[in-house]
């Protein structure tokens, strides 16, 4: 008998010891708190650094360079005499460079108004999940266009700086759910030479723009800009688009429809003249490709 209990003690004794180093391995879990999801960069709001005509919050990786076509045709109302418009064309062929996750830069050159432009887009805040998660991405983007046609009289005095725009915008958007993101634009256009006095230097505007995945590698995607004080000495239009993002491996394919021509943000914006309820559309496409041309940090 004295022989069971010495092995019950035992047992007892065990138990006992067990449960004391379960209770300290708690305390020590209490004392480092909860685990906290790390902070992660909410990525691939939209396909590509543009929605179709403007700026999107997405950003090119750092040490990448994007190699990107735009490509219009002329207008769909023009019929069978100029093949629906693809007898006619506007082009504008840039390269954007991914210096940091949050900072890009790009420069560009369109047959539209042969203009050259050049831009920067920085992210102070980016769309986040887990510790410190922030809602939405905030982009500041600030760009300077140049036109290069020849001078309307050049008898007079011209001057160079009479060549030069600006615009300013600020991209506020992100994911909503994981098939759908959206974006609004708030703009200002500046213009330092205007044909009309009564007209100001500076053309404010409000754009939208949006992404909603249809499949793994086909997105619809559509941007829209609103202009609140046009220029009166043309007829000018709001610009809108709308098309298809197609992933094709390291390519970004996207065919679209719009009423712009230009494809800078001073051109489209302040400078589109179809009317899309006279048919005055043009089909186009953007071609994208991605290359690294600096090596990736491992880790």
């Amino acid at each position: 008998m004295a022989k069971y209990f010495k092995y019950i003690a035992a047992c007892f004794t065990v138990v006992l010891i067990s449960s004391g180093i379960q209770a300290q391995d708690e305390d020590l879990l209490k004392l480092l708190g909860p685990d906290k999801p790390k902070k992660e960069i909410v990525k691939n709001a939209f396909k590509s650094p543009r929605v179709i005509m403007g700026q999107s919050v997405e950003f090119l990786r750092p040490g990448t360079m994007d190699f990107r076509i735009l490509h219009r045709f002329g207008q769909l109302n023009q019929g069978y005499k100029n093949f629906f418009g693809l007898d006619q064309a506007s082009m504008r062929m840039g390269f954007d460079f991914g210096i940091m996750k949050n900072l890009q830069v790009g420069i560009g050159r369109s047959t539209f108004n042969k203009e050259l432009d050049a831009y920067f887009k920085y992210a102070p805040f980016q769309q986040s999940t887990g510790k410190g998660a922030f809602p939405v991405t905030i982009a500041f983007v600030s760009g300077i266009t140049m036109t290069g046609t020849d001078w309307a009289d050049p008898s007079r005095k011209n001057f160079f700086t009479s060549r030069l725009g600006y615009f300013f915008q600020a991209v506020i958007g992100g994911r909503v759910t994981d098939g759908l993101s959206l974006q609004v634009t708030p703009t200002v256009i500046h213009k330092n030479l205007i044909k009309l006095a009564a007209d100001s230097n500076n053309i404010y505007a409000a754009g939208i723009g949006g992404r909603l995945r249809l499949s793994r590698r086909i997105s619809l995607t559509w941007d829209y800009f609103y202009v609140l004080n046009p220029l009166t000495d043309y007829n000018y239009k709001n610009p809108v688009g709308i098309g298809f993002d197609i992933e094709t491996g390291g390519h970004v394919f996207q065919l679209h429809f719009t009423n712009a021509t230009g494809m800078n943000e001073k051109a489209f914006i302040t400078e589109t003249t179809g009317d899309l309820l006279k048919g005055e559309i043009r089909f186009g496409f953007n071609l994208s490709r991605v290359f690294q041309i600096k090596k990736k940090k491992t880790e």
